[in-house]
């Protein structure tokens, strides 16, 4: 008889299997059983058919499932465990059941409807790899997918599998656990680097000797971070994060460590009379190498061409196969319009300081700048920025008219310019403050559309999820806005959502880890004090909680469970879990 022939193919295979399950099994085997049938048929199942895949084998609490695409393989992966945050979230933890992902890329042995070989082998190494909640997928999956798919893999480098003869190399996506993410952030450690070209602008140096000009040279680094947050390909650290090591005169490595981040672009700016003199250099800084640099000695009135060269020649350098399809310079306004920048520029150099006085002198720069605008569209999205902050920190004599100034002046700034992201997303919390979620997460999704790597507007964006209630996805929408700005002046505000989202969720452990977090970062702040307070409570960490809210009492001792229930959400329900656990740690009616 001649030797059967044996059939092979290539194919993108994807390995899962569930977390602990014998431990689930050993407490309670029909109701693990009856959840992981639940959540194949209700998710795992559509989600595979949806993306053309197909399910080779199911053992127990582990899945072999075959593509021929391995785009589809790697989207029906991340899809299912987003999937299952969500089904998860409102679970207590011993009812969770999280899976591991592997997929990888490779050529297959077919034996009837079964599949064998090192494809299959190094996706169950691949999964074994993976976080809970995890996905892993080989370097030839990366290469891949790297361009075709709106997802952040992070490399963990060559890694020895069992039964593999060589080192296979291991990229890794997960739903964030934030409260990690903020205890790096607030400790200084070093984080890993995206998946795409990442950079920092660090504050341009003035070099005219006239501290005055310091806005000037504040200017060119904000503009150029905003227009390099337009381009979805790269990954840019936010102004308020760049801008908190300005004059610090810190290591380019640590900088770079700290905001985790491959290159740094560094800059100074000479402004005599009418003239400039403007130099740049890009910096890989896990290689400490001088990527390129720059001089240019211009007239004043050709600051906007320059930024856009500085910007082009960044993405050459970093990315050049992008540059002919996507290093579009931006529409820039006319040079007769410099007075108005130069006013906008100056305002932020006063308000980024938060504080009263400061904010005032910046409304007055706004409001000229305004003035000054042929349509009004320079100052007004800053000077909605000054309303919100007179308004949250009764800064002004009448909260109530700054807060009707900030909506107005944010719808204003809007119409004036559709595409400033900065106009939509003051626009964005004015809604949120006024209850308006809805509008508020279209105000923020316009932005995010325009630049999305703006973490402002991510930011605002993640708010809005937490108050309808989508939990699991404004929980991994924080943690992209405190990566793109590890080290932002709005953290105190993401912060506090953050919390209603883990509460919201009934995730009470990672809500306590968030707030505990948080109150290092700020630990005069009260609202965190009152967090931490039904935090604890809905552990049952009853003494605890009863000292927080005393501590809460001590910075606002006239303030009730009335004022508590102003909370913004849209769900009755949480709001009800949110009132009873203060009411159970001792706050007043």
């Amino acid at each position: 008889m001649a030797e059967q022939r044996v059939q092979r193919r290539l194919a993108a295979i994807l390995a899962a299997d569930v977390v602990g399950y014998s431990r689930l099994m050993g407490e309670d085997e029909t109701g693990t059983r009856a959840r992981f049938n639940a959540h194949l048929a209700e998710l795992i199942e559509p989600a595979i058919a949806s993306l053309r895949g197909r399910i080779v084998k199911t053992t127990g609490d582990a899945l072999l499932v075959e593509f021929a695409s391995v785009v589809g393989a790697v989207e029906c992966a991340c899809k299912f465990q987003k999937g299952m945050a969500e089904r998860n979230a409102d679970e207590p933890d011993d009812r969770r059941m999280e899976f591991r992902i592997g997929v990888n890329l490779g050529d297959v042995i077919i034996e009837g409807d079964d599949i064998h070989g090192d494809g299959v082998n190094i996706a169950a190494r691949l999964e074994a790899l993976a976080d809970a909640g995890g996905v892993c997928i080989s370097d030839k999956v990366y290469e891949e997918i790297r361009n075709r798919i709106d997802l952040t893999f992070e490399s963990l480098g060559d890694k020895k599998v069992k039964n593999i003869d060589r080192p296979v190399g291991v990229w890794q996506w997960r739903l964030r656990s934030t409260p990690a993410l903020v205890d790096a952030v607030i400790s200084g450690e070093a984080l890993s680097l995206p998946d795409k070209p990442s950079i920092a602008v660090l504050p341009f140096i003035n070099m005219s000797g006239d501290q005055e000009q310091e806005f000037f040279a504040d200017g060119m680094a904000e503009d150029i971070i905003t227009a390099l947050s337009r381009i979805p390909w790269f990954f840019v650290i936010a102004r308020n994060s760049s801008f908190s090591y300005k004059a610090r005169g810190t290591d380019a490595k640590q900088v770079a460590s700290e905001l985790g981040v491959k290159y740094l672009l560094e800059g100074s700016v000479r402004k005599a009379g009418n003239r400039l003199r403007i130099t740049a250099q890009l910096v890989d800084c896990t290689t400490d190498r001088q990527v390129w640099t720059e001089r240019y000695d211009r007239e004043i009135a050709d600051i906007f061409d320059v930024q856009d060269e500085v910007v082009r020649a960044i993405v050459g350098a970093v990315a050049p196969e992008f540059l002919s399809s996507e290093a579009k310079s931006a529409e820039r306004k006319a040079p007769t319009q410099l007075d108005a920048w130069e006013c906008v520029m100056r305002g932020r150099a006063h308000l980024w300081k938060f504080n009263r006085e400061e904010a005032a002198k910046g409304r007055a720069l706004f409001e000229r700048a305004i003035a000054l605008s042929s349509n009004g569209e320079f100052g007004a999205s800053d000077l909605a920025l000054v309303h919100c902050l007179e308004w949250y920190y009764r800064w002004g004599e009448s909260p109530e008219e700054a807060y009707e100034a900030m909506q107005r002046t944010a719808e204003i700034a809007v119409a004036a310019d559709k595409d400033d992201p900065w106009a939509l997303t003051t626009l964005a919390w004015a809604y949120i403050f006024s209850q308006r979620i809805d509008e508020g997460l279209d105000a923020a999704r316009q932005a995010t559309d325009l630049c999305p790597n703006f973490a402002p507007a991510i930011g605002a964006k993640a708010a809005c999820l937490t108050l309808i209630c989508e939990t699991a996805s404004s929980i991994e929408t924080f943690h992209e806005a405190i990566r793109l700005s590890p080290r932002d002046g709005m953290m105190v505000f993401w912060l506090m959502v953050l919390f209603l989202a883990y509460f919201g969720a009934k995730r009470y452990e990672d809500a306590v880890n968030t707030v505990q977090s948080a109150i290092r970062l700020a630990p005069d702040n009260p609202t965190f004090r009152r967090q931490h307070a039904a935090g604890l409570a809905m552990v049952g960490r009853m003494d605890e909680a009863r000292t927080a809210l005393g501590e809460y009492r001590r910075l606002e001792p006239d303030h009730t469970l009335a004022d508590a229930s102003k909370v913004p959400t849209k769900v009755s329900e949480t709001l009800e879990r949110w009132v009873d656990a203060l009411r159970k740690a001792g706050m007043p009616e």
